[in-house]
């Protein structure tokens, strides 16, 4: 699973900010949701936030950005690596470690106001692989500490098990780009995805196409296991509610 996980998004990591009409404001708005919601739950300023599936870190250098004493840390080094240069050239001070989320062991500090898995990270993971990672993050919490996370709405995507994602058409005549998922169902609960980054330079157009595989993790699967492991106070905010892009799942840890 896990030479899945990195063949999908090293070589993704120069390419992962095209997914998005502008990267930067997208960075910005989602801190603007997600730093009031943390704020409320773990009081005080700054916050104390690791974040353990960040990626280019579309999160880490937002919330770094208004304050936040921010640890980030990816399974891809490629990810971290960038990552890395781009909180450098904003110069935002993030620790960035290369680190699986199911053990978290290069991450020294355990007392966290804050350990976020965003952008569908978790889904990823086998059920057995998700207890590693739930038990791995929750040491990492300082007590009543809170657990965060975005995953898509596979409630909705089991039922109606989607071939493919309505393309996103972005830019202007000569440098424009096109963003669209395929879906290959494995079986009811498993799909592989094909992510094709299509991009126009004058009048060529060059399709990048990454591969990986993801199950469908239900909410009451991840409530559940979060419960299991010694949560409480688990609760789903739906993207209505919260105006984030997909359903978040916050918890207080004992």
């Amino acid at each position: 699973m896990t030479e899945k996980i990195l063949s999908f998004y090293e070589p993704l990591a120069d390419h992962y900010h095209l997914i998005f009409e502008d990267w930067n404001r997208s960075i910005e708005r989602q801190a603007v949701i997600l730093n009031p919601l943390i704020s409320a739950q773990a009081l005080g300023h700054p916050l104390k936030v690791l974040d353990c599936a960040c990626g280019i870190g579309t999160q880490a250098l937002g919330l770094a950005g208004l304050g936040h004493q921010v640890v980030a840390s990816d399974l891809s080094r490629a990810a971290v690596n960038r990552a890395r240069r781009e909180a450098e050239s904003r110069g935002l001070k993030i620790s960035f470690h290369v680190s699986d989320m199911t053990s978290l062991t290069e991450i020294a500090d355990c007392d966290f106001d804050v350990v976020a898995a965003l952008d569908n990270a978790l889904p990823h993971l086998t059920p057995g692989q998700l207890g590693r990672a739930i038990a791995a993050m929750s040491s990492k919490l300082k007590s009543n500490g809170l657990f965060i996370a975005s995953i898509r709405n596979y409630d909705l995507d089991i039922l109606e098990r989607p071939a493919m994602q309505k393309p996103s058409f972005f830019g202007k005549n000569g440098e424009r780009r096109i963003v669209h998922q395929v879906w290959d169902w494995i079986d009811d609960t498993r799909h592989t995805l094909h992510f094709y980054i299509t991009t126009q330079s004058e009048q060529a157009w060059t399709t990048h196409h990454f591969v990986s595989e993801y199950r469908c993790l239900l909410r009451k699967e991840l409530s559940t296991a979060l419960e299991s492991a010694g949560f409480r106070e688990v609760r789903w905010l739906m993207p209505a509610e919260s105006g984030y892009y997909q359903p978040l799942i916050l918890a207080r840890w004992r």
